[in-house]
């Protein structure tokens, strides 16, 4: 079996942003910037992230965190280590930070947002949240990829793994 490379995101992906946001004592107060003031190590795991990333990696695939740091809280640059480090210590040193998701090179993006180059993603964007896209529809997909991509025959293998996505999965643009 042939594993992929996925880019998996952080807030709203695999740690709970929206919560953390909506739970801190100023979120009703107008001007109030999550981004600038939560401590990101602190955020509690989406529902089925840590399985869906571990059964990810038990099918071989080569994962790799990819994240957008607020720039003007370089704090969160470290506290994203540290969430990583205690929900997901197998993904140690497989962080990327990033303001620009299109210029990854690989074959799947699981991001929630389309602010960051994600649409422009040249292989497969999952817009994770969107449509019922949650951790068991990115793992079944997934899953589904690698069933189609057994059933090639060599001379007649596709340029891209995502030409072979079924329609609900294929970038929307």
């Amino acid at each position: 079996m042939n594993k992929l490379r996925i880019y998996i995101d952080m807030d709203g992906v695999l740690c709970n942003f929206d919560k953390a946001k909506e739970n801190h004592p100023d979120f009703e107060i107008k001007g109030f910037r999550p981004d600038l003031t939560l401590d990101f190590s602190t955020f509690e795991p989406i529902p089925g992230a840590i399985e869906g990333v571990q059964e990810l990696l038990d099918m071989g695939h080569d994962l790799f965190i990819a994240t957008t740091p607020p720039w003007n809280h370089p704090d969160a640059w470290g506290q994203k280590r540290d969430w990583v480090m205690k929900h997901l210590p197998m993904m140690a040193r497989k962080m990327i930070l990033t303001h620009r998701k299109d210029l990854l090179i690989g074959e799947i993006l699981i991001d929630d947002s389309k602010w960051r180059g994600q649409p422009d993603f040249e292989g497969t964007w999952f817009h994770f949240g969107k449509n019922g896209m949650d951790w068991k529809y990115v793992v079944e997909g997934i899953r589904g990829i690698m069933d189609v991509e057994k059933t090639w025959i060599k001379s007649e293998k596709p340029s891209k793994k995502s030409d072979f996505l079924p329609h609900n999965l294929k970038n929307k643009k």
